[in-house]
This record gives C-alpha cells, structure tokens and sequence, in this order.
C-alpha cells in the first residue's frame, strides 16, 4: 500500500471552524478545529489505512454534531426530538447509529438539550393567548418524551382557572353556555370547574 501522507490542511471556505485536510495531494475529510487538535492532525504527518478510517469517521460525526447543534439553537427541543431528528440524518447518510447516542450526550453535558428547560420553555409559550389546560399540555409533553416528573413540576407554570377565562372570552359569541362548556371539557379541562365559571360568566 502506498504511503498516506497529509500533504495539507486549509481552512473551510464555507465554515471557519472546519478545515479541509487533503491526503497524498487530494481533499480526504473535513474536521472541525477542536477535533484536529484533539486527534493530534498535521501537515506532513504519515498515517495508516486505519488512521484514516477513524478520521473520516471523526469527520461524519462532526458534521452531525455541528447540524443537531445548529438545529438544537433554532428554538429549545426535548430529548426525543433531537433524537428523531438524528435518526432521521443517520438513515438519510447511512452513519454509524452509535453517533445518536454520543451526540445527544455531547449536547446534554453542554446544556443545549434539557428537558426540563424545554418543558418550561414550552408550557410558558404555548396557547399564551388562546388558553389551554394543563392535562392538554401534559399530554403533549409526554409525547415529546418528557419525564412525568419534569411535567408535574412546570405545569405550575399554567392556571386552569386563568386558561378557561381565556377561552371563554374569545368563544362567548360563538357558544351557547351549554357548548362552551361541552367544548371546555373537549379540551381537557375539568367539567366542575369549566360549568361555575361559564355559567357566572367570570372572564376578568
């Protein structure tokens, strides 16, 4: 077999986190500036075969881990979606599954992935406005893979009584107080509390 030499490394035109290292004068693999210092790359350093297996492997994973984070920033997610999202790329690429799990560990210990702050973040954003109950966003949340622990602690977050009044402000025009409260209750709220604040007509 010939000798595999790194003949250069130049930084990416399109990432300048990323450099391009070429191998016997061709561009092999790409790897982000703390994995060239991690593996110890350099120009004019002889390696083998397998050497440069394990490096292009470095480079699939780096680029995975580079997309979940910027996809992690867009907006909080929970576990299970960042985990969806990954085995989606993994299927797409043909990668290693192995990556799934050490990226999501990766992101977790830098605190780009937290359930419990996704939670948050989630119930304090969702139907602000519109008004929804608690067992609806429960229910969502553990769709999302969300411990029931976690859910229980930010549902605080959110008042029943408050969610109902919000609702009722914007469908009194269009229900009867029979409706309105046949729709509540389709929403998950609880039917003693949904009838005494439809029929006193309490929205403030």
């Amino acid at each position: 077999m010939n000798e595999l030499k790194i003949t250069d490394i130049r930084q990416a035109v399109k990432n300048e986190n990323r450099v391009n290292v070429f191998v016997n004068g061709k561009y092999s693999f790409s790897l982000d500036i703390a994995q060239v210092v991690d593996l110890h790359v350099k120009k004019g350093m002889v390696i083998s075969g397998e050497q440069l297996e394990e490096f292009k492997k470095a480079s699939e994973f780096g680029k995975l881990y580079q997309r979940a984070l910027e996809w992690s920033l867009t907006r909080p997610h929970s576990e299970r979606e960042v985990n969806d999202y990954l085995y989606k790329k993994i299927y797409e690429r043909k990668l290693d599954k192995n990556y799934i799990g050490l990226i999501i560990e990766k992101l977790k210990a830098k605190r780009y992935v937290d359930d419990e702050a996704f939670a948050r973040w989630y119930v304090e954003n969702r139907f602000v406005k519109k008004g929804i109950s608690r067992k609806k966003l429960s229910m969502e949340l553990m769709k999302k893979g969300v411990a029931r622990e976690i859910i229980d602690t930010v549902l605080d977050l959110r008042n029943d009584e408050e969610e109902i009044k919000k609702i009722i402000a914007k469908k009194r025009a269009k229900y009867d107080d029979d409706k309105l409260i046949a729709y509540l209750c389709r929403q998950g709220f609880d039917f003693q509390l949904t009838q005494g604040l439809v029929r006193s007509g309490e929205t403030d």
